[in-house]
């Protein structure tokens, strides 16, 4: 059946053919993600399973300043216990796993930044192309002094390796285009002005291949992947959330200063 194209709001999806195509609408706040923009991903997911006419997704950001760069760190403002932490990552890590779980091959189309949150939805895609501005990172140790869940601690593993992934996040340093590729966060690199087309390229070129085999080499690799990942890491997030350094870290980064960690 035809899925409904959505072509307001903070989430915007488009049909083209057999690829479909989902923007992040906030080109004002660099496409920072609210709550209601992570279910319109699971909607979408769902949506697009039920057209088998629909071979690729393709996500990408509104501008030309950003992919993605994190979660609005306004909405942190609310957590007062400890079940607020636990459910924004579960709820988060549920919209990551099912784009990550979707049975059609991703793309996501960077430009700019793909930053906390946007990292974590970029590295749910199976391909990322990108241009030459692209920069990737999750600067929690600088920003915010929160922590990732430990499935997004495992895609990041996945794909850079230990060493790597320690080295991002305790820098809090961002990785250029060239570095991603270098160490496989980026597949490929082009222009600003040749990315939608080199990007439709690719997802065509998808489209035209054997669906199920598509299909069963995207579930056959991320069930080899998930054996690795732990089942549960609540201690480590409410370490994080519930510290008086996460409360610092939301209030300096909305006051616009630099926090003082206490490591507390």
């Amino acid at each position: 059946m035809a899925i409904e194209e959505r072509q307001g709001g903070d989430v915007l999806f488009e049909r083209r053919g057999a690829v479909a195509w989902l923007t992040f609408n906030r080109p004002e706040s660099r496409n920072a993600m609210t709550f209601a923009m992570y279910d319109e991903i699971v909607m979408v997911c769902d949506e697009i399973e039920s057209d088998p006419d629909i071979r690729v997704l393709v996500l990408t950001g509104a501008g030309e300043k950003a992919f993605v760069a994190g979660t609005d760190i306004s909405q942190f403002q609310t957590f007062t216990d400890p079940q607020h932490a636990l459910d924004y990552e579960a709820a988060i890590d549920k919209v990551i796993t099912r784009l990550e779980t979707l049975a059609r091959p991703t793309i996501a189309a960077i430009r700019g930044y793909a930053v906390g949150g946007g990292a974590s939805l970029a590295l749910a895609c199976d391909m990322r192309i990108v241009t030459p501005d692209a920069k990737f990172g999750v600067p929690i140790a600088r920003t915010l002094g929160n922590c990732l869940a430990t499935n997004a601690y495992a895609r990041l593993i996945d794909l850079i390796g230990p060493a790597r992934t320690k080295e991002l996040i305790f820098t809090a340093s961002m990785v250029g285009a060239e570095d991603a590729k270098a160490i496989g966060l980026a597949n490929e690199i082009v222009e600003h002005e040749a990315l939608k087309t080199r990007v439709t390229e690719i997802a065509e070129g998808i489209a035209m291949n054997a669906p199920i085999t598509i299909q069963v080499t995207k579930e056959a690799v991320r069930r080899v992947l998930l054996h690795r990942r732990p089942e549960r890491d609540q201690e480590l997030l409410l370490r994080a959330y519930m510290s008086e350094d996460f409360r610092e870290g939301v209030s300096a980064f909305l006051e616009k200063r630099k926090p003082v960690w206490k490591g507390k």
